[in-house]
């Protein structure tokens, strides 16, 4: 990203760091506060929010800083106008501080994510999402919010979502029609549990149950929807196509039917095995028949179908090229401009008894597949970021997808009621 760095370099010579505030300090998180104090200039991670004080501090003294604790935004606030780096077990103290530029994310809890980001909108704040969970089930409506309060809200560079947005850009600035944004896996189970990933998650530090929704494919369905939603695209099927390949991706473009593709109006996808990974992938075509005599000139094969990866996302260090995007420029790496294209949809991991709570993402009762916004509509059925804590009203076996009809959802929830506004706003 070579204007962030030149804005981020100005800011520095200029004593005038774009000061970042983060909810949230798990794996992730810990990741993007050393990166943010130790690798780049004209940025400070004035302040950090965690449940847990104890998180908050380790994630700034693994990068070699000692935070200072406070309770109410009056203690943030003065912390940050001083330039002492400051923890809270307070998002919302943090969010009412003056001083703060830009709120980061890095949650992964749908309805605690959804208050915070609320919250940050209408005080006014860009929010650099690394929460596919909520942005896939009411990102069209907070981007709708975020318009209307005149700031930034999108999902982050380095996640694959923000990769395909970044490549889509790039590809129809070359007079490329996209047909296909594809995110390269190289593990696509429905069935894995905490109790499978766990020796993995345990090598890597990681939360067991994050792991477990990149294994079981919710993953991957909540990216890819994020996509859609962004750039106008679809699914073919519910689940997406989900091509096995062991080749590399440029192959795809014999995989794929471009009247289907066309006729769809494009669509987000994944493979499982491709090479290189764990990249994405464009697949696109080109109407101009001359310039398709160039692409062949450059290597790019005679079409119709022309490829284009990224062979690579480095999650938390291309985060801070969004916060500078969205500061700087008002540039959103990724945002719905409209309504949903495209949902993710609770389905049953194992046969669930009437009565089951639902647990959460990654868990050991459901996995979540993309699905045409207007069938999720049609057929009544339960978004996967609405799932947990749903008590179940009848059996339900598995692989059924389930139905608002088949569960009670719990009482006084912000997401149900984002939800439902959500449906208001965007009729199908």
């Amino acid at each position: 990203m070579i204007i962030v760095d030149t804005a981020l370099r100005r800011r520095e010579e200029r004593d005038r760091p774009i000061r970042v505030g983060m909810v949230g300090a798990g794996f992730m998180g810990r990741g993007l506060a050393r990166h943010i104090v130790r690798s780049v200039p004209g940025m400070r991670l004035a302040a950090i929010a965690n449940r847990s004080l104890a998180t908050a501090e380790r994630a700034y003294t693994e990068a070699g800083v000692q935070p200072v604790r406070a309770d109410t935004a009056e203690d943030v606030e003065a912390a940050v106008s001083a330039g002492r780096p400051v923890v809270t077990e307070d998002a919302f103290a943090l969010l009412a501080a003056e001083g703060i530029d830009c709120l980061v994310d890095v949650t992964g809890a749908v309805e605690f994510g959804a208050r915070v980001t609320v919250a940050a909108i209408e005080r006014g704040l860009p929010v650099v999402t690394m929460n596919a969970e909520l942005d896939g089930t009411v990102g069209p409506l907070l981007a709708h919010r975020a318009r209307a309060a005149g700031v930034v809200l999108t999902a982050a560079d380095g996640d694959q979502p923000g990769v395909q947005g970044n490549l889509l850009r790039f590809v129809r600035g070359l007079g490329v029609t996209p047909l296909v944004a594809g995110n390269v896996k190289g593990l696509q189970d429905e069935y894995r549990t905490p109790a499978t990933q766990k020796g993995f998650a345990e090598r890597w530090g990681q939360n067991v149950h994050m792991v477990t929704s990149f294994a079981d494919g919710t993953k991957v369905s909540f990216e890819q929807a994020l996509v859609a939603n962004a750039h106008g695209l679809t699914v073919a099927r519910r689940g997406m196509y989900g091509h096995e390949h062991t080749g590399h991706v440029d192959e795809l473009t014999g995989v794929y039917d471009i009247d289907e593709l066309r006729a769809l109006g494009g669509v987000v996808d994944y493979v499982v095995g491709a090479k290189p990974g764990p990249g994405v992938y464009v697949i696109g075509t080109h109407d101009d028949p001359r310039q398709r005599h160039y692409l062949e000139l450059y290597k790019l094969g005679k079409g119709p179908l022309y490829s284009f990866y990224t062979p690579y996302h480095l999650c938390h260090f291309e985060v801070p090229h969004t916060i500078v995007r969205a500061v700087d420029f008002a540039d959103a790496a990724l945002m719905p401009p409209a309504g949903p294209r495209v949902d993710v949809v609770a389905t049953a991991k194992r046969d669930l008894k009437a009565g089951t709570v639902v647990d959460g993402l990654g868990g050991y009762d459901t996995y979540g597949v993309a699905e045409t916004h207007a069938a999720t509509r049609a057929s009544g059925l339960l978004p996967m970021g609405v799932a947990e804590g749903c008590v179940l009203r009848r059996d339900v076996p598995r692989d059924a997808v389930l139905t608002y009809d088949d569960v009670r959802l719990p009482a006084g929830r912000l997401v149900d009621r984002l939800r439902e506004e959500q449906n208001e706003l965007f009729p199908v």
